[in-house]
Order: C-alpha cells, then sequence, then structure tokens
C-alpha cells in the first residue's frame, strides 16, 4: 500500500503539505489544473526553492490578488459558502467529501472555541482562498502521488503569541489545540506558531499518529518550507513515500487504540488490584503497573490502560475517582493483533476453555484460561503449572 509518514519535527500548515508534496514528486501544474474545477478566483499558486536551516526544500505560495471582493467575503465565509463552493467544484468526489469533511471540522472547532452556533461561525484566516487552495492542493496532491495511508508523528506546537482577527492569542491557537485532542503533541522552545488550524485540520483528517515511522520501503521523501528560516531548527515538514511492509500479523478488526498512562506517587498499593479490576471490567483491553522513579528520587508506580477511544472519557472517570492522580497523558496508537477466539474443549479433567490465537489461517497457540486450571486445581491438587504443560500438550477434543 501507497504510505506517507508526516514527520512533523517542525510542525505543519497548509502551505507546508503542499510544499512538501509538490518536493515529492506531484506536478505544481497537474495540482494547479485540478483547482481550477474549484469555482474561486483571485489568486495565484506558485512554488520556488529555497532553504531552511541549510536544508533544500519546495515553499508553496498562494499569492492573493487584492480587492473590495477579497476583501469583503473571502475573509469572512460562513459553513453555506464554503459548502456551496465545494459541492459546485469539478473534483473527483472522494477529494469533494473529504474537503467538506475538513471544513467542517474547522468550523466545529472555531464554534467550540468561540462559543457561536455552527451556521453562525465566520471563518477569516481559515475561510480565505489561500486556505482552500492549500487543503484541496493538498488533497489533490496526494491523489497524483497515489497515497493511500498516512502516518504522522506528534506534531511539534512552537510557542508564544500569535496576530489574528481575534487579537492576540497564545500558541497554540485555540482552534488548533481543539482539532488536535487526542493526537500526541508538544512544544518545543522555538517561539513561534509552527503548527497553525488548517495544518492541524490536515494532519487530524487524513493522518493516523504513530510514535515511531513505519515498517516502510520509502522511495521519495519531499520537504516543504515554513515561512521563516529559524535558528536551530530545519523550518519543514518531511514527507516520507513508499511502500508500507506487512509485519506478518493479522489486523484486528480494531486497529486504533488509546494508551493512557499515569503517574502515582501516593497511594497505598492495596488500592491497585480494584483499581484494575473496575478499568477491565469497564472495557479496558488491557490494564498493567510498572515501577518508576519521580523528581526527588520517589518510588512511583505508572498505570497504564490499553482502551477504545470510545471509551476514554469512561476510562479517565473511573481512574479520577479510584486513585490519586491529578493528571492523565492520553495519545492514539495503531495496533496489530493475531485473530482470536475463545473455544470450549472436552478434557480428562471437564470441560476447559482455551484461547486459540490464529497466524495467516492457521493455529499457532492453544492456551488453557487460567481461572480454569485455577479451579481444577483446587479440585484436583495437581499444580497449575502441570496441568498447564498437560492440556497445552493434550488439549483434549473440540466440545464448540
Amino acid at each position: 500500500m501507497k504510505t506517507a509518514y508526516f514527520d512533523c519535527a517542525a510542525g505543519i500548515s497548509g502551505d507546508m503539505c503542499l510544499g512538501a508534496l509538490v518536493d515529492a514528486g506531484a506536478s505544481l501544474n497537474e495540482i494547479k489544473r485540478a483547482l481550477k474545477g474549484i469555482p474561486l478566483t483571485g489568486y495565484t499558486l506558485t512554488s520556488r526553492r529555497v532553504t531552511r536551516s541549510g536544508i533544500a526544500a519546495t515553499k508553496a505560495d498562494v499569492v492573493l490578488q487584492k480587492s473590495k471582493s477579497h476583501d469583503t467575503h473571502a475573509h469572512a465565509r460562513k459553513w453555506r459558502d464554503i459548502n456551496k463552493l465545494i459541492r459546485s467544484a469539478s473534483l473527483d468526489d472522494s477529494i469533494k467529501q473529504k474537503g467538506l469533511k475538513i471544513f467542517k471540522t474547522l468550523f466545529e472547532a472555531e464554534g467550540r472555541v468561540h462559543g457561536d452556533p455552527f451556521d453562525a461561525v465566520h471563518l477569516h484566516e481559515l475561510g480565505a482562498t489561500d486556505c482552500i487552495v492549500d487543503i484541496f492542493g493538498t488533497l489533490i496532491g496526494m491523489d497524483l502521488l497515489g497515497i493511500e495511508k498516512v502516518f504522522s508523528s506528534p506534531v511539534n506546537l512552537g510557542q508564544g503569541a500569535v496576530q489574528t482577527s481575534h487579537g492576540l492569542l497564545p500558541v497554540p491557537a485555540p482552534a488548533t489545540i481543539d482539532i488536535l485532542r487526542g493526537h500526541p503533541v508538544y512544544a518545543s522552545e522555538i517561539p513561534f506558531e509552527l503548527t497553525t488550524p488548517t495544518g492541524a485540520v490536515l494532519l487530524k483528517s487524513i493522518s493516523s499518529p504513530s510514535l515511531s515511522l513505519p515498517r516502510m520501503t520509502i522511495a521519495s521523501i519531499g520537504y516543504g518550507a515554513g515561512n521563516k528560516d529559524i535558528s536551530g531548527l530545519p523550518n519543514v515538514l518531511r514527507i516520507m513515500i513508499g511502500e508500507e511492509q506487512p509485519s506478518g500479523l493479522t489486523s484486528s478488526p480494531e486497529d486504533t487504540v488509546v494508551i493512557m498512562e499515569t503517574n502515582i506517587d501516593d497511594m497505598s498499593p492495596q488500592y491497585y488490584e480494584s483499581v484494575m479490576s473496575r478499568l477491565l471490567e469497564a472495557g479496558a483491553l488491557d490494564v498493567f503497573l510498572e515501577n518508576i522513579i519521580m523528581k526527588k528520587g520517589r518510588p512511583a508506580i505508572k498505570l497504564t490502560s490499553i482502551v477504545r477511544e470510545s471509551d476514554t472519557d469512561k476510562m479517565a472517570d473511573i481512574i479520577f475517582r479510584e486513585t490519586t492522580t491529578i493528571g492523565l497523558r492520553h495519545y492514539r496508537t495503531e495496533r496489530k493483533t493475531l485473530e482470536r477466539e475463545i473455544r470450549k474443549i472436552r478434557t480428562q479433567y471437564g470441560i476447559v476453555r482455551y484461547k486459540i490465537s490464529r497466524h495467516a489461517g492457521k493455529i499457532v497457540t492453544a492456551t488453557p484460561e487460567y481461572d480454569d486450571l485455577r479451579a481444577i486445581s483446587e479440585k484436583t491438587a495437581i499444580p497449575i503449572k502441570e496441568l498447564a504443560a498437560e492440556l497445552t500438550a493434550k488439549p483434549g477434543t473440540r466440545l464448540d
């Protein structure tokens, strides 16, 4: 599968996405030709070669023509305006649908941040012509390169403040951080806005977060330049494109999970069993503890839960109620699992449940359930380890 990895060490913006795709081989002329299908005027799309901290990159620029029409309409579009514009465009339907989803996400984020009804939200910077061109130029560029799947690194937000139509706002801008909920982020000491709302919504809409580069054969690399040449950090978005290499594992029906972590140094060890039991009963996929050393040399416990994305609020509520922690970390990640099922098997000791795991359609493990082994051990006085070895070697006959 044609896969791209977005390396966001210097953040991400719409023009950086577009520049990186052009740098990786997407034809700017073909992108411009496709963009003509959008009934949008008053701009010119260009690209040029620049360097950022010694790294050669492509800078994409949307040059706007100044006019009264542009000043009064392009900076104050509502959802109905964007929706009409996109639906009337002569573009591939899949690109139109992706664009609609992306802009709806932007309007929803702006509405939450400013407390405005969805239909009343005006997008200023976000609704401008350059934003529309950056977003659809990126979608078109990905389509031209045949990219089917996108992963992304944790994203650098930067810090400081940024001037907007609402005045001076802290970095990350409220809309940016609202959009990036659930995505791994961090803030370096670079005193600039490294990730814009446009970059954030593209990242969240087209990619899955990955803490490391996925297993892939890289065929091309593109560097998209940001506006500033920042001292000490190449201000570029790096995109690596190639073929994803299969790990040999069968995908689980649910590949995306959320890791929830918290460090606790002031709770009695007696309470952890109850906390873990409640999390598992509530649907956690796994819960485990690790010994750690915190600041000032304090021994502590890291409580980690692997949960479904839809269960994060429920799990957070349990952890806050049942432990002494005052904060949680959580991030989405991908997982691969073997196909699994539980079978009841008739053995010389009665009915025993086995966990059956398959790889490439073949059974690779058949393990008797611990609770059943313990029950048999209590009745027969045979050690659990002996029962496990015997029943694993001779699993008996299938019951259902």
